[in-house]
């Protein structure tokens, strides 16, 4: 074994293993039994496995929970407004119940290993276990919306905002109503949210999948080919028309003609008027399917004008949505600017009917029509969090609306007396945890955590029945008595 040489005393030891001993047959040094204890402990440590995070996973820190946390408030806000009651579901499901709902991207469902002699999986979206919840309890009526994780196997973008487990804010409308009221609805929805987020300028495009099968089945697309090449046309917002229909004729066995043909058709965009004049065109004209869609779209275009929101929804042939599930009308809300670096950051909302799924789950087959959207809360959030980095402005990580101080020594026990006080009262106060804190560091922690007001206590106050509320931003102070103190706190903190 090689010899070591003891920084302490100059004796020479052999690394045997993980053991140090004297290479002498003498009994061990006081120096040898401190260098087995500090190669033992670096061997340790060296062999600790740093902590990190799964892929397309990430922690939150308080800054970005109030940002989240605002985001989130101001979509249940407008789903409330709207009159929808909440939900929730497990989640995992029953593998079976997400099986052939999802077309090609059921590869990204996670699968679970098998307990107990089930198989499941972790939730996709929200959609499926909504139909499968509204045919297990006999639900044909119901305005709903539900926020909640779901789980893809995905390669994740995080930069924009694409991960493997990320939050969804559905709005879905079931029941059997007339045509396109429900769907104008959610559209509205869509227009309501991004706008009052401020997420900048954005675009929601509108489509209707018994369009795109007409417009397939004139164009020449075998029946059994709808679906794949449905989910090929998906990718027109990422990809070059050329890489399009490379795939659709070398991968899926498309002929060029009718790839060609399909060209001609989802380039197009346009609003009432270009559904007008689809029911002209000759070849969509003779597609029964494609009429009815289109006779709908000119009516969800009517609608949506009553709602003021045409100015930012458009009728474009290329939207497809990959979702197997979708029967009717169609939707995705792209934001038109571009993120840091020139990226783009894609869709943030997405949508559309799907009649048939709850008959999927139904033992008679009986049907529940329904509309919904989901909102893309990650990549939401990732633009507000960029803007709030850009932004001079502080993030309030607490909602304190007082700060309970004293200016002397040994004054605790009132302090801890008024914070129970406010509380009681449902005041959010908050108290130093010492005995003696000076007066400085307690005014510098409201400084630095945004808290509004300072209710500070003295011998003289204590006499006086008062407590001097100090104003952190103005360093304004007033005598406010005991009594009234939580009231003036509310008054001055309404918006808190």
């Amino acid at each position: 074994s090689p010899l070591f040489s003891c920084s302490f005393c100059s004796m020479p030891t052999t690394l045997l293993g993980q053991n140090l001993r004297p290479s002498s047959s003498s009994t061990s040094s006081t120096c040898d039994v401190l260098l087995m204890h500090s190669f033992s402990l670096s061997l340790s440590i060296s062999l600790s496995p740093s902590p990190s995070l799964s892929q397309g996973t990430r922690d939150y820190n308080p800054k970005q929970m109030a940002i989240r946390e605002r985001v989130f408030n101001t979509i249940i806000r407008c789903f409330k407004r709207h009159g929808a009651e909440t939900i929730d579901t497990p989640v995992f499901e029953l593998k079976e119940t997400l099986t052939g709902k999802y077309g090609e991207d059921s590869k990204l469902i996670y699968d679970l290993k098998d307990q107990g002699g089930e198989l499941l999986s972790l939730r996709y979206d929200l959609t499926v276990p909504f139909a499968r919840y509204l045919a297990m309890n006999k639900i044909t009526n119901i305005k709903r919306y539900h926020i909640a994780k779901v789980y893809r196997r995905d390669n994740p973008a995080m930069t924009r905002g694409r991960y493997r487990e990320f939050y969804q804010c559905d709005f879905d409308i079931a029941g059997q109503y007339d045509p396109m009221i429900p769907d104008a609805e959610c559209l509205k929805i869509v227009h309501e949210i991004l706008s009052e987020l401020e997420l900048g300028d954005f675009c929601i495009k509108v489509n209707d999948r018994r369009i795109l099968d007409g417009m397939f089945a004139v164009c020449g697309v075998p029946d059994d080919k709808f679906r794949t090449i449905c989910s090929t046309v998906d990718k027109l917002d990422k990809m070059s028309w050329e890489v399009v229909k490379s795939e659709m004729v070398n991968e899926k066995g498309l002929s060029e003609e009718a790839a060609d043909q399909i060209g001609q058709y989802v380039s197009m965009q346009g609003g009432m008027d270009l559904a007008e004049r689809l029911l002209q065109d000759a070849k969509m004209s003779q597609s029964k399917q494609a009429c009815a869609g289109l006779t709908d779209m000119k009516q969800l275009f009517s609608y949506l004008q009553l709602f003021q929101v045409t100015d930012k929804v458009v009728f474009d042939l290329s939207l497809a949505r990959g979702l197997d599930y979708y029967t009717g009308v169609i939707y995705e809300a792209i934001l038109t600017q571009t993120g840091p670096e020139g990226v783009s950051v894609g869709s943030v909302a997405g949508g559309g009917r799907y009649d048939g799924l709850v008959g999927m789950f139904d033992p008679k087959g009986r049907k529940v029509p329904c509309v919904g959207v989901s909102i893309g809360i990650e990549r939401v959030f990732s633009i507000m969090e960029q803007k709030a980095e850009a932004s001079a402005q502080k993030v309030r990580t607490t909602e304190t609306q007082v700060m309970v101080a004293s200016a002397q020594r040994n004054l605790l026990n009132e302090r801890l007396r008024l914070t129970a006080e406010l509380w009681n009262a449902g005041i959010k106060a908050e108290v130093m945890y010492k005995k003696n804190p000076k007066l400085l560091s307690q005014l510098q922690h409201c400084e630095d955590s945004g808290i509004p007001l300072v209710a500070i206590l003295g011998e003289q106050e204590l006499k006086d029945g008062v407590v001097k509320l100090r104003t952190v931003h103005s360093r304004e102070e007033v005598d406010v008595s005991r009594a009234e103190l939580a009231e003036e706190i509310k008054k001055r903190t309404s918006d808190v």
